[in-house]
Protein backbone atom coordinates (compact mmCIF):
# COMPACT_ATOMS: atom_id res chain seq x y z
CA UNK A 1 0.00 0.00 0.00
CA UNK A 2 1.45 3.51 -0.78
CA UNK A 3 1.45 6.36 1.32
CA UNK A 4 -0.91 8.41 -0.53
CA UNK A 5 -3.41 5.73 -0.25
CA UNK A 6 -2.53 5.22 3.45
CA UNK A 7 -3.50 9.07 3.99
CA UNK A 8 -6.51 8.33 2.41
CA UNK A 9 -8.04 6.16 4.77
CA UNK A 10 -6.88 8.13 7.19
CA UNK A 11 -8.67 11.20 5.45
CA UNK A 12 -11.32 10.02 3.82
CA UNK A 13 -12.58 13.87 3.17
CA UNK A 14 -9.07 14.58 1.49
CA UNK A 15 -10.06 13.20 -1.94
CA UNK A 16 -14.09 14.50 -1.57
CA UNK A 17 -12.65 18.33 -0.80
CA UNK A 18 -10.26 18.07 -4.32
CA UNK A 19 -13.00 16.88 -6.27
CA UNK A 20 -15.26 19.96 -5.21
CA UNK A 21 -12.05 22.26 -5.99
CA UNK A 22 -11.94 20.53 -9.64
CA UNK A 23 -15.08 21.08 -10.35
CA UNK A 24 -15.22 24.88 -8.89
CA UNK A 25 -12.66 25.44 -11.28
CA UNK A 26 -13.82 24.25 -14.12
CA UNK A 27 -17.32 26.26 -13.45
CA UNK A 28 -15.04 29.39 -13.32
CA UNK A 29 -13.22 28.55 -16.73
CA UNK A 30 -16.56 27.96 -18.41
CA UNK A 31 -17.90 31.06 -16.75
CA UNK A 32 -14.89 33.73 -17.90
CA UNK A 33 -15.05 32.19 -21.22
CA UNK A 34 -19.04 32.84 -21.65
CA UNK A 35 -17.92 36.56 -20.25
CA UNK A 36 -15.37 37.19 -23.05
CA UNK A 37 -18.03 36.07 -25.41
CA UNK A 38 -20.38 38.94 -24.06
CA UNK A 39 -17.56 41.38 -25.99
CA UNK A 40 -18.69 40.41 -29.33
CA UNK A 41 -21.94 41.12 -28.85
CA UNK A 42 -24.39 41.71 -32.55
CA UNK A 43 -25.62 45.28 -31.22
CA UNK A 44 -24.07 46.53 -33.73
CA UNK A 45 -25.52 44.82 -37.22
CA UNK A 46 -29.24 45.48 -35.25
CA UNK A 47 -28.39 49.42 -34.75
CA UNK A 48 -26.64 49.11 -38.67
CA UNK A 49 -30.16 47.37 -38.89
CA UNK A 50 -32.32 50.00 -37.54
CA UNK A 51 -30.35 52.60 -38.69
CA UNK A 52 -30.80 51.73 -42.17
CA UNK A 53 -34.53 52.01 -41.22
CA UNK A 54 -34.21 55.10 -39.90
CA UNK A 55 -32.40 56.51 -43.08
CA UNK A 56 -34.99 55.08 -45.21
CA UNK A 57 -37.47 57.40 -43.11
CA UNK A 58 -35.37 60.54 -43.33
CA UNK A 59 -34.80 60.29 -46.99
CA UNK A 60 -38.41 59.79 -47.70
CA UNK A 61 -39.34 62.80 -45.37
CA UNK A 62 -36.38 64.78 -47.19
CA UNK A 63 -38.18 64.22 -50.18
CA UNK A 64 -41.57 65.55 -49.31
CA UNK A 65 -40.04 68.47 -48.27
CA UNK A 66 -38.49 68.77 -51.41
CA UNK A 67 -41.64 68.59 -53.51
CA UNK A 68 -43.51 70.77 -51.08
CA UNK A 69 -40.37 73.57 -51.77
CA UNK A 70 -40.71 73.52 -55.62
CA UNK A 71 -44.21 74.48 -55.45
CA UNK A 72 -43.47 77.69 -53.63
CA UNK A 73 -41.96 80.94 -55.16
CA UNK A 74 -37.98 80.74 -54.62
CA UNK A 75 -36.94 83.19 -52.18
CA UNK A 76 -34.84 86.44 -53.95
CA UNK A 77 -31.91 88.36 -52.98
CA UNK A 78 -30.49 91.66 -54.42
CA UNK A 79 -27.17 92.24 -54.33
CA UNK A 80 -25.66 95.66 -53.83
CA UNK A 81 -23.47 97.84 -56.40
CA UNK A 82 -20.33 97.85 -55.63
CA UNK A 83 -17.82 100.79 -57.08
CA UNK A 84 -15.11 102.16 -55.64
CA UNK A 85 -15.10 106.14 -55.05
CA UNK A 86 -13.98 106.96 -58.54
CA UNK A 87 -17.49 105.52 -59.71
CA UNK A 88 -15.83 102.54 -61.13
CA UNK A 89 -16.11 98.27 -60.43
CA UNK A 90 -12.25 97.87 -60.81
CA UNK A 91 -9.26 100.51 -61.14
CA UNK A 92 -10.27 102.21 -63.98
CA UNK A 93 -12.48 105.30 -63.95
CA UNK A 94 -16.07 104.90 -65.89
CA UNK A 95 -17.57 107.20 -67.77
CA UNK A 96 -20.78 109.33 -66.35
CA UNK A 97 -22.74 107.16 -68.79
CA UNK A 98 -21.75 104.22 -66.90
CA UNK A 99 -21.98 105.96 -63.43
CA UNK A 100 -25.73 107.18 -64.01
CA UNK A 101 -26.49 103.44 -65.36
CA UNK A 102 -25.19 102.03 -62.07
CA UNK A 103 -27.24 104.53 -59.77
CA UNK A 104 -30.51 103.39 -62.01
CA UNK A 105 -29.56 99.74 -61.42
CA UNK A 106 -29.16 100.44 -57.40
CA UNK A 107 -32.80 101.91 -57.69
CA UNK A 108 -34.31 99.52 -59.69
CA UNK A 109 -35.41 97.35 -56.25
CA UNK A 110 -36.75 100.30 -54.91
CA UNK A 111 -39.27 100.95 -57.99
CA UNK A 112 -41.58 99.07 -56.01
CA UNK A 113 -42.31 102.01 -54.61
CA UNK A 114 -43.82 103.72 -57.79
CA UNK A 115 -47.42 104.95 -57.93
CA UNK A 116 -50.06 106.30 -55.64
CA UNK A 117 -50.14 105.26 -52.03
CA UNK A 118 -52.57 106.65 -49.49
CA UNK A 119 -50.87 107.35 -46.40
CA UNK A 120 -52.45 107.58 -42.74
CA UNK A 121 -50.04 108.96 -40.16
CA UNK A 122 -49.93 107.96 -36.30
CA UNK A 123 -51.14 111.61 -35.23
CA UNK A 124 -54.05 111.27 -37.46
CA UNK A 125 -52.41 113.04 -40.88
CA UNK A 126 -54.49 111.71 -43.91
CA UNK A 127 -52.05 112.68 -47.64
CA UNK A 128 -51.85 111.15 -50.74
CA UNK A 129 -48.17 110.38 -51.87
CA UNK A 130 -46.75 109.72 -55.55
CA UNK A 131 -43.23 108.39 -56.57
CA UNK A 132 -42.52 108.37 -59.96
CA UNK A 133 -39.24 108.35 -61.90
CA UNK A 134 -37.19 111.37 -62.62
CA UNK A 135 -34.45 111.50 -64.87
CA UNK A 136 -35.28 114.73 -66.37
CA UNK A 137 -34.40 117.19 -63.28
CA UNK A 138 -31.12 116.49 -63.19
CA UNK A 139 -30.19 113.29 -65.95
CA UNK A 140 -26.53 112.74 -64.27
CA UNK A 141 -28.62 111.90 -61.30
CA UNK A 142 -31.47 109.62 -62.14
CA UNK A 143 -34.00 109.26 -58.79
CA UNK A 144 -37.00 107.96 -58.02
CA UNK A 145 -39.28 111.56 -56.82
CA UNK A 146 -42.01 111.72 -53.86
CA UNK A 147 -44.57 114.12 -53.92
CA UNK A 148 -47.26 114.94 -51.48
CA UNK A 149 -48.76 118.04 -51.48
CA UNK A 150 -50.58 117.75 -47.97
CA UNK A 151 -47.72 116.13 -45.83
CA UNK A 152 -46.22 117.70 -42.92
CA UNK A 153 -42.98 115.83 -43.68
CA UNK A 154 -41.99 115.14 -47.40
CA UNK A 155 -44.05 117.83 -49.62
CA UNK A 156 -41.23 116.63 -52.25
CA UNK A 157 -38.41 114.80 -52.16
CA UNK A 158 -35.66 113.01 -54.99
CA UNK A 159 -34.13 109.94 -53.93
CA UNK A 160 -31.16 108.77 -55.62
CA UNK A 161 -27.67 106.53 -55.48
CA UNK A 162 -23.85 107.94 -55.62
CA UNK A 163 -21.93 105.15 -56.83
CA UNK A 164 -18.86 107.26 -55.29
CA UNK A 165 -19.64 106.82 -51.57
CA UNK A 166 -22.09 103.78 -52.42
CA UNK A 167 -25.19 105.52 -50.39
CA UNK A 168 -28.21 106.15 -50.79
CA UNK A 169 -29.34 110.28 -51.18
CA UNK A 170 -32.45 111.74 -50.47
CA UNK A 171 -33.01 115.75 -50.89
CA UNK A 172 -36.67 116.42 -49.68
CA UNK A 173 -38.70 119.78 -48.61
CA UNK A 174 -40.91 119.68 -45.86
CA UNK A 175 -44.36 121.80 -45.39
CA UNK A 176 -42.46 124.92 -44.14
CA UNK A 177 -40.57 125.02 -47.28
CA UNK A 178 -37.53 123.61 -45.25
CA UNK A 179 -34.75 121.39 -47.18
CA UNK A 180 -32.88 118.46 -45.67
CA UNK A 181 -30.63 115.99 -47.15
CA UNK A 182 -30.29 112.21 -45.72
CA UNK A 183 -27.71 109.92 -46.94
CA UNK A 184 -28.08 105.72 -46.01
CA UNK A 185 -27.88 102.60 -46.48
CA UNK A 186 -30.08 99.56 -46.32
CA UNK A 187 -30.40 97.79 -43.39
CA UNK A 188 -32.21 95.25 -43.86
CA UNK A 189 -31.58 93.99 -47.44
CA UNK A 190 -33.72 93.68 -50.63
CA UNK A 191 -35.86 90.32 -50.56
CA UNK A 192 -38.63 89.06 -52.15
CA UNK A 193 -40.44 86.62 -49.92
CA UNK A 194 -43.17 84.36 -51.14
CA UNK A 195 -46.03 85.44 -49.10
CA UNK A 196 -49.35 83.94 -47.98
CA UNK A 197 -50.89 83.79 -51.17
CA UNK A 198 -47.42 82.35 -52.47
CA UNK A 199 -46.85 85.52 -55.14
CA UNK A 200 -43.26 87.02 -54.18
CA UNK A 201 -43.27 90.05 -51.85
CA UNK A 202 -40.97 92.67 -51.79
CA UNK A 203 -39.64 93.73 -48.38
CA UNK A 204 -36.35 96.08 -47.10
CA UNK A 205 -35.43 98.80 -44.49
CA UNK A 206 -33.71 101.67 -46.31
CA UNK A 207 -32.42 104.01 -43.32
CA UNK A 208 -31.37 107.52 -44.48
CA UNK A 209 -29.91 110.03 -41.77
CA UNK A 210 -29.25 113.66 -41.83
CA UNK A 211 -25.59 114.18 -41.89
CA UNK A 212 -24.81 116.49 -39.34
CA UNK A 213 -26.98 118.45 -37.11
CA UNK A 214 -29.27 121.27 -38.10
CA UNK A 215 -28.66 124.99 -36.60
CA UNK A 216 -31.54 124.53 -34.64
CA UNK A 217 -29.69 121.31 -32.97
CA UNK A 218 -32.05 118.96 -34.54
CA UNK A 219 -31.05 115.67 -36.76
CA UNK A 220 -33.80 113.68 -38.40
CA UNK A 221 -33.90 109.84 -39.57
CA UNK A 222 -36.57 109.09 -42.12
CA UNK A 223 -37.01 104.80 -42.38
CA UNK A 224 -38.35 103.27 -45.49
CA UNK A 225 -39.81 99.98 -44.76
CA UNK A 226 -40.98 97.68 -47.41
CA UNK A 227 -43.90 95.62 -45.77
CA UNK A 228 -45.09 94.08 -48.70
CA UNK A 229 -45.37 94.99 -52.44
CA UNK A 230 -48.50 97.87 -51.60
CA UNK A 231 -47.57 98.52 -48.27
CA UNK A 232 -44.75 100.67 -47.03
CA UNK A 233 -44.39 102.45 -43.59
CA UNK A 234 -42.51 105.60 -43.29
CA UNK A 235 -40.82 106.02 -39.96
CA UNK A 236 -39.73 109.51 -38.93
CA UNK A 237 -37.45 109.75 -36.02
CA UNK A 238 -35.96 112.74 -34.46
CA UNK A 239 -32.45 113.71 -32.47
CA UNK A 240 -31.48 116.64 -30.36
CA UNK A 241 -27.98 117.23 -29.09
CA UNK A 242 -26.48 114.17 -27.69
CA UNK A 243 -29.78 112.41 -27.36
CA UNK A 244 -31.14 109.19 -29.01
CA UNK A 245 -33.54 109.36 -32.09
CA UNK A 246 -36.63 109.02 -30.98
CA UNK A 247 -39.93 108.14 -32.86
CA UNK A 248 -41.74 111.53 -34.10
CA UNK A 249 -44.12 109.78 -36.39
CA UNK A 250 -44.85 106.96 -38.53
CA UNK A 251 -47.15 106.96 -41.76
CA UNK A 252 -48.79 103.75 -42.89
CA UNK A 253 -49.63 103.71 -47.18
CA UNK A 254 -51.29 101.40 -48.69
CA UNK A 255 -51.20 101.37 -52.63
CA UNK A 256 -53.92 102.85 -54.66
CA UNK A 257 -55.92 100.42 -56.95
CA UNK A 258 -54.59 96.93 -58.21
CA UNK A 259 -51.91 95.53 -56.55
CA UNK A 260 -48.39 95.34 -58.24
CA UNK A 261 -46.91 91.79 -59.31
CA UNK A 262 -43.41 91.19 -58.87
CA UNK A 263 -42.45 89.35 -61.84
CA UNK A 264 -39.54 86.42 -61.62
CA UNK A 265 -38.25 87.49 -65.71
CA UNK A 266 -40.29 90.18 -66.92
CA UNK A 267 -43.95 91.56 -67.28
CA UNK A 268 -44.23 90.52 -70.85
CA UNK A 269 -45.66 92.86 -73.11
CA UNK A 270 -46.29 95.16 -70.60
CA UNK A 271 -42.69 95.81 -69.29
CA UNK A 272 -41.67 99.37 -68.85
CA UNK A 273 -39.76 100.49 -71.93
CA UNK A 274 -37.73 103.17 -69.58
CA UNK A 275 -37.56 100.89 -66.09
CA UNK A 276 -38.21 97.45 -66.69
CA UNK A 277 -40.85 97.11 -63.94
CA UNK A 278 -44.44 97.07 -64.32
CA UNK A 279 -46.33 98.98 -67.59
CA UNK A 280 -49.52 101.03 -66.74
CA UNK A 281 -49.83 103.55 -69.44
CA UNK A 282 -49.20 102.56 -73.25
CA UNK A 283 -46.89 105.26 -75.66
CA UNK A 284 -46.43 105.03 -79.34
CA UNK A 285 -43.66 105.94 -82.21
CA UNK A 286 -43.24 105.04 -85.09
CA UNK A 287 -46.41 102.78 -85.50
CA UNK A 288 -45.58 100.66 -82.57
CA UNK A 289 -46.80 100.82 -78.93
CA UNK A 290 -44.88 100.47 -76.02
CA UNK A 291 -45.57 100.55 -72.20
CA UNK A 292 -44.49 102.80 -69.33
CA UNK A 293 -44.96 102.46 -65.77
CA UNK A 294 -45.21 106.13 -64.16
CA UNK A 295 -45.31 109.56 -65.32
CA UNK A 296 -41.68 110.21 -64.90
CA UNK A 297 -40.88 107.19 -66.93
CA UNK A 298 -43.41 108.69 -69.68
CA UNK A 299 -41.89 112.01 -69.66
CA UNK A 300 -38.28 110.35 -70.08
CA UNK A 301 -39.69 108.62 -73.30
CA UNK A 302 -41.17 111.64 -75.02
CA UNK A 303 -37.91 113.28 -74.80
CA UNK A 304 -35.66 111.00 -76.36
CA UNK A 305 -37.65 107.54 -77.60
CA UNK A 306 -34.99 106.32 -79.57
CA UNK A 307 -32.73 105.88 -76.75
CA UNK A 308 -35.27 103.85 -74.76
CA UNK A 309 -36.33 101.87 -77.88
CA UNK A 310 -32.82 100.98 -78.32
CA UNK A 311 -31.53 100.32 -74.69
CA UNK A 312 -35.15 98.21 -74.41
CA UNK A 313 -34.01 96.01 -77.51
CA UNK A 314 -31.03 95.39 -76.68
CA UNK A 315 -31.88 94.55 -73.10
CA UNK A 316 -34.38 92.27 -74.64
CA UNK A 317 -31.32 90.84 -77.01
CA UNK A 318 -29.53 89.88 -74.36
CA UNK A 319 -31.59 87.71 -72.55
CA UNK A 320 -32.36 85.82 -75.36
CA UNK A 321 -31.00 82.26 -74.64
CA UNK A 322 -27.84 81.97 -76.90
CA UNK A 323 -27.96 79.57 -79.53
Amino acid sequence: MLYSDAIDLVDPWRSLRMCRCAVWSTVLVISCAALSGCGKSTAPNQTASGGGKESEKTGSESKKSAETTENKPKRKSFQPVEINATGSAGNTPVDSGERIESARVALKPLQILIGNWEGSSRKGIHAALNWAWDLKSDPKKPALRIKSEKSAYITDGRLTFSPATQEYELSATDAEGKNRTYLGKFTQEVQDVPGDDKKLQRTYKLELTEPKASDEGEQWRIVINQQENSRYILELERKRGSGPFIRVDSINTQREGTSFAISDTDYGEKTCVVSQGLGTTEVKHGGKSYWVCCSGCKAAFEDDPEKWIAKYEAMKKDKMPKQ
